[in-house]
Formats: C-alpha cells, sequence, structure tokens
C-alpha cells in the first residue's frame, strides 16, 4: 500500500503518518483505500468540531475526505508553504 509522506504541521512538530491514519474514521480509511489505486496519498488529518478531516493530494490536486468518508474534489482549502 502507497503511505502519505509526513508533512509538518503547523506547530512545527513532525507527525509520523501512522498518527494521521489512526486519527481517521473508518468511512474515511475505506475512501482512501479506495484511492491509493488513483495515487492519492493521505497529507494529514485536521481535528475539527465536526470530526477528523483528511487531507489527501493526487499529484497537485487536493481533496478532503470528512468523517462520513465523503469525498470533496474540490476543497476551499489552501495549504501554506
Amino acid at each position: 500500500m502507497q503511505i502519505a509522506q509526513q508533512l509538518q504541521d503547523r506547530r512545527r512538530t513532525s507527525l509520523h503518518h501512522d498518527e494521521h491514519w489512526n486519527s481517521m474514521s473508518a468511512e474515511q480509511k475505506m475512501a482512501l483505500y479506495n484511492l491509493l489505486r488513483f495515487g492519492y496519498r493521505l497529507l494529514f488529518v485536521r481535528h475539527l468540531p465536526s470530526g477528523p478531516l483528511a487531507i489527501i493530494a493526487q499529484q497537485h490536486q487536493l481533496s478532503t475526505i470528512d468523517s462520513r468518508g465523503e469525498v470533496d474534489d474540490n476543497p476551499r482549502i489552501r495549504l501554506r508553504d
């Protein structure tokens, strides 16, 4: 299985991929698993009041997976440089 790259979160501490994976809901994991064959990778997970939000990418295209496993291919997010 293709494993996502590690990114630094805004606190400047590096989290291991497993920590992001483990914080995802089962629905998010299933959705991501289905997208891995298309070249998607998990970047990180943000913890929001509505539940975890997985940020994923396919090359330079960002997408999100909400806690119910719904994929948004055109999210209104921007990553910091």
